[in-house]
């Protein structure tokens, strides 16, 4: 847990979908990869917005930046999240995605910094540079 004050909040399965932490008089839900997954509210809705996000996407490419040739990023899955905890720095680690080809030599992975990094981002909206995802 990032830190003491923020609650986790568990799917039902007891897979963890994020925290729930003070702000004020109010409450903000914080999904796995560090991000704000609401603004001040009550916790109820802190506690919707994070079902509402699940973790599903998790699963889905990234970009990162900074590592390809060129301005050109990398198309990444996400391998592990592991948080902050006691003391211990998380960790993003990502690999360059191979679209489910397990015939391929796996790659090395990247080790990132939790919270989410500003390098490390989305592939929506794309942008110009970013690898064209038909292209192996």
């Amino acid at each position: 847990m990032p830190l003491p004050d923020w609650t986790p909040h568990r799917r039902d399965d007891g897979e963890l979908l994020g925290w729930i932490h003070p702000e004020g008089g109010d409450w903000v839900a914080v999904d796995v990869l560090g991000r704000p997954a609401s603004g001040p509210t009550g916790w109820l809705e802190a506690e919707a917005a994070l079902e509402e996000r699940g973790i599903a996407w998790l699963a889905d490419p990234w970009m990162l930046e900074g590592e390809g040739e060129g301005d050109q990023p990398l198309r990444v899955r996400i391998v592990e999240v592991t948080p902050d905890d006691d003391g211990t720095t998380g960790r993003i680690l990502v690999k360059i995605d191979d679209f489910g080809d397990v015939t391929r030599p796996p790659s090395t992975p990247f080790v990132l910094g939790w919270p989410l990094p500003d390098r490390l981002r989305p592939p929506r909206p794309p942008r110009p540079t970013d690898p064209d995802p038909r292209v192996f």
